[in-house]
C-alpha cells in the first residue's frame, strides 16, 4: 500500500530523477526500505523478495509503477533483493520450461531512516559478479541459496565500480549528473524514460546458460540492437554502451517500416568487439537493403542455442516486443538441437533437458518423448511460425549453415550436408534423423517460405576450397586480433569450421538475401533489396 509518507517520499525522488544523489531531510527516521523494480520502464506488480544475513525472509509486491517499500525492521545487512515479474510462472533456472523475468539487487547498509534498494538489469549484473565470485553459476543460484552472509562490501563495491565504469559515459549522456557518485541501487529513481531509465530503455537483459547443468547463469546485457555490453565472461570489464546511437536505433526500430528478426544461433549472432573478426551473418545482413526501404534488422540471434531454449530462455521475446504487421522473421535453427547425446558424460543429461530438440522420422513424422511434444524439432519451429503469425509478420524458415565437413565427418572437402545425426554405439540418442530435412517438412507442413542456406553454404564452401579459412574464423594474425592468441580453436592452425569472420559473415547475408529474391512468395521483401 502507498502512504502519504511514500507519497512523499516518492516525490522527492521525482526531483532527484538523473542526479547522483538526493538528500531526504524533512522524512523521519522510522526505518523503509522502498525501490523501484525497473526494465526500461517499470516491471509491474513485481514479486520482491528480501532475504537478511541471518536468513530471514520478507515478500512484498510492487505496484503498477513497479515501486515497492516495506518495513525493514529486525533485517540485518546485507539484504539480497530479487523481483520476479508477475504471473504464476516463478521458474528462473531452467530452460526445459518457459524462464520467467528475474532480476536481483543487493544493499550493504541498513540506516536508521529511509533505504533505497532498486532492481534493475545493472544491479542484476553487480549480484552477477558477486555470485560468480562465490562460485555460483549466476544470480538465481545466489538468490536461491539465500546466502546474503556471505556477499561482502568489498565484492559489492568492486562489482558496481565496474559496472559505473563501463554505464558513466551512458548515464551522462542520459542527463546523470555527478556521476562518479551515482549507484545503480541506491540512487533514488523512477521508472519514467529519464536518467538511468532511459538507459535501461536501450538495453536487454537477460541470463546465459550453463551448459554443464543447463540452468540459467550469469547476467548478459546488450544493446537495443543486441550487441554485447557485458556477455563472453562472468565478471570484469563491460564494452561501452554508446547512448546516442542506441536511442537513434530504438527510434529507427519503432520507425521502421519493417522490421526483420532473425531468430537463430552462433552462425548468425552479433558478437563482442573483443572477438572481431568473429560475426555472424544476421549483424550484418541490414546491409543487404536500400537505406530509403526503412528496414531495420533485429538480430537477437545467440550462441549456443537450440529453437527448444531460444524461447524458454526468453531471447526470442527481446526483439519480439517490437513485432508489427508486415514484418518478416528469419528462423534459423537447427546447429545446437543436435545435442541430444544424453550418453556424454559432462554435459549428456543437461543437453537433452536444455538444447535438445528430436527430428523428424524417414517420413517425416516428429519424435519426442511421450507426452513432451515440445521436444521435437518440428513442432519447435512451428511454434515461431504461430507466434509471427499472430503478430501479422511473415515467418521463414532457412535451413542451418554448413559446417566446413566431408563424408567422414571431418575438416575437409568436398563439403556434405551434415546436420544429421545416427545412433552412436552407447545408443545415446533417443531418436535420430536429418535436422535440415525436418526445416523443410516444417516449411512445407506450414505453407512457410523456405531458403535452403545449408545447400547454399556448402555450394558456396565447395566453391572456395583454396581460400575458405578468409570466409570461416582462422585468425593469423593475432596482433590485430589478441584476443585469438588463447584460443585453441578458431585460430589458423587450429580453424573453426562452424562460425564466420567478417568475409563469411557478409558472404552467407548475401546468400540469404539471394534466398529472398528467389523466393516468389516473398518479393514484397525482396524489392526492399540492394
Amino acid at each position: 500500500m502507498i502512504t502519504r509518507r511514500t507519497l512523499l517520499a516518492l516525490s522527492i525522488s521525482a526531483a532527484c530523477v538523473g542526479l547522483a544523489g538526493c538528500a531526504t531531510s524533512g522524512l523521519d527516521n522510522r526505518p523503509e526500505l522502498a525501490g523501484v523494480v525497473a526494465v526500461g520502464g517499470p516491471l509491474a506488480h513485481a514479486r520482491v523478495s528480501i532475504v537478511d544475513a541471518k536468513g530471514l525472509r520478507r515478500n512484498v509486491q510492487a505496484d503498477s509503477r513497479g515501486r515497492y517499500e516495506l518495513d525493514p525492521s529486525g533485517l540485518t545487512a546485507p539484504l539480497l533483493i530479487s523481483a520476479i515479474e508477475a504471473g504464476n510462472n516463478s521458474n528462473c533456472r531452467y530452460n526445459a520450461t518457459l524462464r520467467a523475468r528475474c532480476l536481483a539487487s543487493v544493499l550493504t547498509e541498513l540506516s536508521p531512516g529511509r533505504n533505497i534498494a532498486n532492481i534493475n538489469p545493472l544491479t542484476d549484473r553487480i549480484v552477477s559478479d558477486v555470485a560468480v565470485g562465490l562460485n555460483y553459476y549466476g544470480p538465481q543460484q545466489l538468490v536461491d541459496a539465500g546466502k546474503a552472509a556471505d556477499i561482502t562490501p568489498a565484492a559489492v563495491a568492486a562489482a558496481k565500480k565496474t559496472s559505473l565504469e563501463g554505464f558513466a559515459a551512458a548515464l551522462k549522456a542520459a542527463g546523470v549528473s555527478e556521476v562518479e557518485r551515482f549507484d545503480a541501487v541506491t540512487t533514488p529513481m523512477q521508472a519514467n524514460g529519464k536518467g538511468l531509465d532511459a538507459v535501461l530503455e536501450v538495453v536487454n537483459h537477460n541470463r546465459n546458460y550453463h551448459n554443464p547443468s543447463s540452468e540459467s547463469a550469469y547476467t548478459v546485457l546488450t544493446d537495443i540492437s543486441f550487441r554485447p555490453i557485458v556477455g563472453l565472461n562472468g565478471s570484469g570489464p563491460y564494452e561501452a554502451l554508446d547512448f546516442k546511437r542506441a536511442q537513434q536505433e530504438l527510434a529507427a526500430i519503432k520507425a521502421a517500416k519493417v522490421r526483420v528478426l532473425v531468430v537463430g544461433d552462433s552462425t548468425a549472432a552479433t558478437y563482442e568487439l573483443e572477438r572481431m573478426p568473429r560475426m555472424g551473418w544476421g549483424q550484418v545482413f541490414e546491409a543487404n537493403f536500400r537505406p530509403e526501404a526503412g528496414v531495420k534488422v533485429l538480430n537477437a540471434a545467440r550462441a549456443g542455442r537450440s529453437s527448444k531454449d531460444f524461447y524458454m530462455g526468453g531471447w526470442y521475446q527481446q526483439m519480439a516486443r517490437f513485432m508489427q504487421p508486415g514484418d518478416l522473421v528469419l528462423i534459423n535453427h537447427g546447429h545446437n538441437d543436435q545435442n541430444c547425446d544424453g550418453s556424454k558424460k559432462e554435459r549428456g543429461a543437461a543437453d537433452v533437458a536444455g538444447l535438445c530438440s528430436y527430428p523428424n522420422d524417414a517420413q517425416g513424422r516428429p519424435q519426442f518423448p511421450s507426452g513432451k511434444p515440445e521436444m521435437s524439432f518440428h513442432n519447435s519451429l512451428l511454434r515461431y511460425v504461430d507466434m509471427a503469425r499472430a503478430a501479422g509478420a511473415t515467418p521463414v524458415f532457412l535451413t542451418p549453415t554448413t559446417r566446413v565437413w566431408n563424408k567422414d565427418r571431418k575438416p575437409g572437402f568436398p563439403v556434405v550436408p551434415q546436420h544429421l545425426t545416427t545412433q552412436n554405439s552407447a545408443q545415446g540418442f533417443a531418436f535420430v534423423g536429418d535436422y535440415s530435412q525436418t526445416v523443410k517438412d516444417a516449411a512445407r507442413a506450414s505453407g512457410v517460405p523456405l531458403i535452403d542456406l545449408e545447400a547454399k553454404t556448402i555450394s558456396f564452401a565447395n566453391a572456395h576450397q583454396q581460400d575458405w579459412q578468409n570466409y570461416w574464423l582462422a585468425i593469423g594474425d593475432f596482433k590485430a586480433w589478441p584476443w585469438y592468441a588463447t584460443q585453441s580453436a578458431g585460430t589458423a592452425k587450429n580453424p573453426d569450421t562452424t562460425h564466420f569472420q567478417q568475409r563469411g559473415a557478409e558472404a552467407v547475408a548475401a546468400l540469404v538475401a539471394q534466398g529472398l529474391k528467389e523466393t516468389p512468395a516473398l518479393n514484397s521483401y525482396a524489392v526492399l533489396l540492394k
